[in-house]
């Protein structure tokens, strides 16, 4: 499988996809893992995330900025599930400001995506992250992975 087939896979799969598992960890360095919703920016090299400051994810975010999200393939049951299609993105997290053209048009994007969390972004516990992808992780399938930059994204 070429480079090129894989970056695409790899694109289609995170674009496709709106839920995913984060990872943080806390400031003991445990890790967390949740299951959160995401879209994507202008490209996949960028993620937002519209979270609460109640949950532990957040308060790990805020502390720390470094985040992973595993999207991956659904699982239908059949098959080898080592087949599926998955993708670990790593980097780094800030707070987009409310007030900014960016969250105005994250939040557009979100919406479009994911119409049931309107009412979220009028919660004042809510916050709107920003992930920068600094590397990815990418496995199509058995013998089939391959490390890309936030360029191939």
């Amino acid at each position: 499988m070429t480079d090129d087939s894989m970056r695409n896979r790899l694109q289609r799969l995170v674009r496709q996809r709106r839920w995913a598992a984060l990872a943080t960890s806390d400031a003991g360095g445990m890790p967390m893992a949740s299951m959160v919703g995401y879209v994507c920016g202008e490209n996949a090299a960028v993620i937002y995330l519209h979270l609460s400051r109640l949950a532990a994810h957040t308060g790990n975010l805020l502390a720390n900025g470094k985040a992973a999200l595993v999207i991956g393939e659904d699982d239908d049951g059949s098959g080898d599930p080592q087949e599926l299609e998955r993708v670990t993105l790593q980097g780094r997290v800030t707070v987009v400001a409310r007030d900014s053209d960016e969250h105005r048009r994250a939040r557009d994007r979100y919406l479009e995506r994911l119409p049931a969390s309107e009412q979220l972004f009028e919660f004042p516990d809510f916050i709107l992250f920003r992930l920068d992808i600094e590397s990815a992780r990418f496995v199509g399938g058995f013998a089939q992975a391959r490390s890309f930059g936030p360029s191939d994204l």
